[in-house]
């Protein structure tokens, strides 16, 4: 089954739809979400994405990310992949949106009007291993130390946020996602 986008403009109001492989070759804007979850200790989980991925394979990446289908509510789609691919559920706090574009490898593209939620959780993990080849729960400040020292090791995406955007995705953590 091809999967599809939900187009969106630079105000995330929607344009249409486009299957999901093309709009990452035009590329188009799209909407999509990425997932942050914690532990009670403030670590962070994060994923090696599957080898067989067709971007950013073999890449760490934030706990969890993907495109709402349409007539998908952001963050429904959002719970949605985190059960498919880690195989749990939590509640979910939107955190902010953010909009980038950036090249990845095969001539694809990222063009995405993200938005970003942040969820706490301590239960068991199922790990799909056609998604996820490796997991692991690892402190913010060391995180960002690893994506300066070994960026080649990461998504675009998740430099992008743990760069730019470190402050209020992880600084805030005790104030935000484990308020929920």
């Amino acid at each position: 089954m091809l999967e599809t986008v939900i187009l969106v403009d630079k105000n995330d109001r929607p344009l249409g739809s486009q299957e999901k492989l093309a709009a990452h070759i035009i590329p188009e804007r799209h909407r999509a979400f990425s997932v942050l979850i914690f532990n009670h200790k403030g670590e962070t989980l994060i994923q090696r994405r599957a080898f067989e991925k067709y971007h950013s394979p073999g890449l760490w990446a934030n706990s969890c990310c993907g495109h709402p289908r349409p007539g998908e509510e952001v963050k429904g789609g959002a719970s949605r992949r985190l059960k498919e691919e880690l195989g749990f559920t939590c509640p979910l706090v939107p955190l902010q949106t953010v909009c980038y574009t950036l090249k990845l490898e095969k001539n694809l593209w990222e063009l995405e009007y993200t938005h970003i939620f942040k969820g706490v959780y301590q239960g068991k993990i199922n790990v799909n291993r056609e998604e996820v080849s490796e997991i692991k729960w690892i402190s913010p400040r060391n995180l960002r130390e690893d994506v300066l020292a070994n960026p080649k090791n990461y998504a675009r995406w998740f430099r992008l946020y743990t760069l730019k955007y470190y402050n209020s995705i992880f600084e805030d953590r005790d104030k935000r996602a484990l308020a929920t």
